[in-house]
């Protein structure tokens, strides 16, 4: 079975409701999906993972600082080759969900799943979400054929 683990902080609610909606759609996709908040997850959790999935509202232009903690502890992991993918959800400017996606791009070696779902709070659909979550699923699938 393919796996999936998502990671986030959520400051109001918003990113949270994201994160199982997107839950939602991998699972839908056949995906065995576990669901942590940054401060009680670690680099072990990732190790079995065919898909790394980080969710943090922007808040004052930046990624909450348990998301950005987590991405040293991602550090600890061989991620290369897998597939990531950033959502997130913000009030007027969204930069959280972009750094989370090019350090996955960039530092890690990630396939990642592009553009990131970045969602405006007072405009939330959990349909957009579920889909993101399938899109995610079959990139995960992809990976292992």
């Amino acid at each position: 079975m393919y796996k999936a683990v998502i990671i986030y902080d959520s400051r109001k609610g918003h990113t949270e409701s994201i994160a199982r909606s997107i839950e939602q759609g991998l699972r839908d996709s056949g995906v065995d999906v576990n669901v942590k908040k940054a401060t009680g997850a670690t680099a072990n959790d990732l190790s079995d993972a065919d898909a790394i999935v980080l969710g943090s509202p922007t808040y004052h232009g930046e990624m909450m600082a348990s998301i950005r903690a987590f991405l040293f502890e991602m550090e600890k992991a061989d991620l290369r080759g897998k597939v990531g993918a950033a959502f997130g959800s913000y009030g007027w400017s969204g930069e959280a969900v972009p750094r989370m996606t090019e350090t996955m791009k960039h530092v890690f070696g990630m396939n990642v799943v592009e553009p990131g779902l970045n969602v405006l709070e007072r405009q939330s659909d959990p349909n957009i979400s579920r889909e993101f979550g399938k899109k995610i699923g079959e990139s995960a699938q992809q990976r292992r054929k």
